[in-house]
């Protein structure tokens, strides 16, 4: 998808120079990607003490 945004010129400086990506396109899509990525997580994590689990944690460890 092709779109025209306007960004803060310092925060994509910031971010190039952060991610050591060449293009803004590259900076956008890893940003896009890593709030996806985190709001995934967010809502693993709301999952806590939510699910039943039966299984034997040391066995499974000594299986290595």
């Amino acid at each position: 998808m092709r779109t025209n945004i306007v960004i803060d010129e310092k925060l994509m400086n910031d971010a190039l120079l952060a991610t050591g990506l060449k293009t803004k396109k590259e900076v956008v899509e890893l940003g896009l990607k890593t709030l996806v990525r985190l709001d995934r997580q967010k809502q693993i994590k709301e999952l806590k003490g939510k699910l039943k689990w039966d299984g034997d944690l040391e066995a499974m460890r000594s299986n290595q």
